[in-house]
């Protein structure tokens, strides 16, 4: 499969949301969608999906639509779910106990392979059978077992110095919970996610209503 050109990374993001919707139509046994209607499931125009998909290839026929598990399987590969992604975390407070064990990494990809905490009295406990290993290790764990995924659950305070090591010990791509915007070289990506932020920009919506 050749791909055209480089897509933006709006693009990106929202592949796991075909993929997703796929998955829910294979659910439903259902094994032919058009553009219009997968783009009904997820708000996106039929003309979008197109333009998205053809940064990769042609897939589907006019009048006909896409095979549900061929374009699946298409888009897994481009976002290499066609392999096992091993991933660290940091920081277990309440967010990342609930991070550590939540199912749907595993089903998804995705396998965390270390927990890390400066806590003391946490070290050496497990969760979801992993052990919480010494922050001050996990350089070398990181390099052992050449993971590039990093998530970041630590107070904001702590996160730069968090990402900063991460980073020099050969992370390349962070998921940070922390409500802070971090500084990372270009060649590092960063996703956030921030609920209160994703509330406040609701918020907006609810103030108005009240406005005279």
């Amino acid at each position: 499969m050749e791909r055209l050109e480089d897509p933006p990374d709006v693009v990106i993001r929202r592949l796991p949301l075909y993929a997703r919707s796929l998955r829910y139509l294979l659910d439903e046994e259902i094994h032919s969608v058009s553009s219009q209607e997968l783009g009904e499931r997820i708000n996106v125009t039929a003309a979008q999906i197109r333009k998205d998909l053809s940064y990769f290839g042609e897939f589907g026929k006019q009048g006909i639509g896409y095979d549900v598990e061929k374009l699946l399987n298409h888009i897994e590969r481009i976002l290499g779910l066609d392999q096992s992604w091993p991933v660290i975390l940091v920081g277990v407070g309440h967010l990342g106990q609930a991070i550590a064990r939540y199912d749907g990494f595993h089903s998804q990809g995705l396998r965390i392979v270390g927990i890390f905490e400066t806590d003391q009295h946490k070290i050496g406990q497990k969760i979801a059978h992993i052990e919480i290993t010494d922050y001050a290790l996990m350089p070398k764990v990181i390099r052992d077992t050449d993971v590039r995924l990093g998530i970041i659950a630590v107070p904001a305070a702590e996160a730069q110095s968090v990402a900063d090591m991460l980073i020099d010990s050969g992370i390349r791509a962070i998921l940070c919970y922390a409500p802070i915007i971090l500084q990372t070289p270009d060649d590092v990506w960063v996703r956030y996610i921030d609920p209160v932020a994703v509330l406040h920009s609701m918020t907006y919506y609810l103030a108005r209503e009240n406005m005279p």
